[in-house]
């Protein structure tokens, strides 16, 4: 039943189906072929699936990214960036990064990352002499921190799937989400360089002051919302909604760049982002669930148990495993289905569950921006006009950053564990 399952759903994946579909479809079709049970098990497995509080904070925080966006916060925090980082050459490239990660702190999606930060800074870089293809390169790569540094939308979906503390995922978050920033940052300063890129990039910047003062309601959103979760007041679901309110109050009330005919418009976008990252994790449990009833995540255990006796082992051969699977499976639904097979064995290894989840998160991101279905991909491709063929050259040195980062996060625990540590 597995291999018809795996099989069916790689032939409708490589025929172009949808990804929530083309799981669907194979879950289906290993149920009818290879077991008695009734097709009325679909719906009540997909209902199942969605069932879970912590996965109410997804939609929302979608909105609160797509608010931001629209509504001049997230022209705001770019200004800022810029008077931080933009003073020399490179600088707006580094603006680029700084810039996707405060709005990943409340964002949570970096699909919602790409589009609000890429939508400014690519003309932006365009016009200081950047070429096209490493501008939409540079920002699919940085607006991946949406999902790692908290709130994170494959962390809450990790610590549904293998039942690990979501407050727990989130502190830990910040150590690699530093880490990688740190690191493209020097590595476009240091490019940019070699190859004379950014030589204006100090052109056009406000005073500090200034743009501290027009971005303090802005920089105020992820100190309300990630203190609110540390501080015990809301959980991360109800931190969603927070971050709702306050986009909403600051954009039409505060900015006034958020007109009531808007809203609708937001809100519909909102609906479809969040139909199908839905969609994809209910199709996602039922194909979990007919794997796991068919025993292959005991199957699985076993032979990695029987096979990597030592976790620097196991970790290896999962970041071999993760890597590819992202390139062609979507990050929500890898998770659902592998995080309940490979975590028990991880402990089982004595792998920390919270760092075993961060290596996993960080690991399928990168296939949101790796080819052929990247989705960071297709939303810079889209905000940069330009095919996705024209930036495979420049995107590969960003991959290849982040996978130096992945190998330390892997084999430094301490880089996931320290935060969380000192708060628990």
């Amino acid at each position: 039943m597995a291999a018809t399952m795996l099989i069916t759903m790689c032939v409708l994946l490589v025929l172009s189906i949808p990804v929530a579909v083309s799981i669907g479809l194979a879950a289906i079709a290993g149920m009818g072929l290879f077991t008695p049970l009734p097709l009325v098990l679909v719906a009540q497995q997909a209902f199942a699936s969605l069932d879970k509080f912590p996965l109410a904070a997804v939609p929302f925080f979608i909105l609160a990214g797509n608010l931001m966006g629209e509504g001049g916060i997230s022209a705001r925090l770019v200004d800022f960036a810029k008077c931080l980082v933009g003073g020399v050459q490179g600088g707006l490239a580094c603006t680029c990064i700084l810039t996707c990660m405060i709005f990943a702190a409340v964002s949570g999606s970096s699909v919602a990352t790409t589009f609000a930060i890429g939508a400014i800074l690519i003309p932006a870089m365009v016009r200081h002499g950047y070429p096209v293809p490493f501008a939409a390169s540079l920002q699919a790569t940085a607006a991946e921190l949406g999902v790692i540094i908290p709130p994170s939308i494959p962390m809450i979906l990790y610590g549904v799937a293998a039942e690990v503390s979501i407050g727990e995922l989130f502190i830990a978050g910040f150590g690699p989400g530093i880490l990688i920033s740190v690191a493209l940052m020097a590595f476009v300063y240091i490019w940019c360089r070699i190859r004379g890129y950014g030589k204006r990039d100090a052109e056009g910047r406000m005073p500090l002051l200034v743009a501290t003062r027009r971005a303090g309601l802005a920089l105020m959103m992820p100190v309300i919302i990630l203190g609110g979760i540390y501080g015990g007041v809301f959980t991360p679901t109800e931190a969603s909604i927070v971050a709702v309110f306050y986009a909403l109050v600051v954009s039409c009330f505060v900015y006034r760049e958020i007109g009531l005919g808007q809203i609708y418009a937001i809100l519909h976008r909102s609906v479809i982002s969040s139909a199908v990252i839905m969609f994809i994790i209910a199709m996602a449990g039922l194909f979990s669930f007919l794997l796991t009833r068919a025993g292959i995540p005991a199957q699985i255990g076993a032979w990695i148990v029987e096979n990597f006796h030592e976790g620097w082992a196991f970790l290896l051969a999962v970041n071999v495993f993760l890597f590819i699977i992202g390139m062609f499976i979507e990050t929500s639904a890898s998770i659902i289905v592998l995080a309940p097979i490979l975590a028990p064995v991880a402990a089982h290894l004595g792998i920390d569950p919270v760092h075993f989840g961060l290596i996993m998160v960080v690991n399928l991101a990168l296939g949101m921006i790796t080819p052929p279905f990247g989705v960071n991909l297709f939303a810079a491709c889209a905000v940069a006009k330009i095919s996705l063929d024209r930036i495979v050259g420049s995107l590969a040195h960003f991959v290849l950053v982040i996978l130096a980062c992945l190998v330390i996060i892997t084999y430094v625990p301490e880089i996931s564990l320290f935060m969380r540590d000192l708060a628990y």
